[in-house]
């Protein structure tokens, strides 16, 4: 095999590839798990940190028991994503199902278009994610973005308004709650801390409100309609 066909078969960091080629390439690599097409430039993640693996267990397992408890809804892990020309994989997700009115879908077994919330784990990956993905993830219309920073210690939530991300405040007790998931609470310094009992207390407040009733009669009704 010559050294100019092993490299057309290669993913790099900082190539340029079209969607297609990269998806062509990453499906040819299967020993090859986390790879990301942002703007046409191969970004390739470095190896996590204890940290990193600690807090995105947590992230995982907070919106999972929120998908667990509403109907219509469902999330997943490091899945990567047709939205736009690029190809992200994000760390954690979590969207309104299509036949709910969710504004994502699937294409060829990968999830495509903008899934209503995405976190990101931001440790060696911070300038990424703050940066080209930020910009992406706002372009595409995912309506919140979760970044949780291990250095300096920082949850961020922010909101799509007017085309742009704003951060949705704490309310008086701590607690940063979802606009577009009804009942999503979080206690962001339990989530630094990695105090699981405390993350998922809060949550549990979150899905007792009335908010959250509201939001799973909503999604049982456009369901039903369809």
């Amino acid at each position: 095999m010559s050294t100019a066909h092993t490299l057309n078969e290669q993913l790099l960091p900082g190539q340029r590839l079209s969607r297609e080629e990269f998806l062509r390439r990453w499906e040819a690599l299967p020993e090859l798990k986390n790879a990301e097409l942002i703007d046409g430039i191969v970004y390739m993640s470095s190896p996590a940190s204890v940290g990193h693996s600690r807090s995105d267990l947590l992230v995982h397992m907070w919106l999972g028991v929120f998908a667990a408890a509403t109907p219509g809804c469902d999330c997943g892990s490091n899945g990567t994503w047709l939205m736009l020309e690029s190809a992200p994989q994000p760390d954690a997700h979590l969207r309104i199902r299509p036949e709910y009115g969710g504004q994502s879908s699937t294409e060829r077994g990968f999830g495509a278009g903008a899934p209503d919330l995405i976190a990101e784990i931001c440790a060696s990956s911070a300038t990424h994610d703050f940066g080209p993905k930020l910009a992406l993830y706002q372009r595409a219309g995912v309506r919140e973005y979760i970044t949780v920073s291990l250095e300096p210690a920082q949850v961020v939530w922010r909101e799509l308004s007017g085309g742009r991300y704003q951060p949705i405040e704490a309310s008086s007790d701590g607690t940063i709650k979802s606009r577009a998931f009804p009942g999503l609470w979080l206690d962001p310094e339990a989530l630094l801390a990695n105090d699981a009992a405390r993350v998922l207390a809060r949550l549990r407040e979150g899905l007792n409100s009335a908010d959250h009733a509201a939001f799973v009669e909503a999604l049982g009704k456009h369901s039903r309609a369809d």
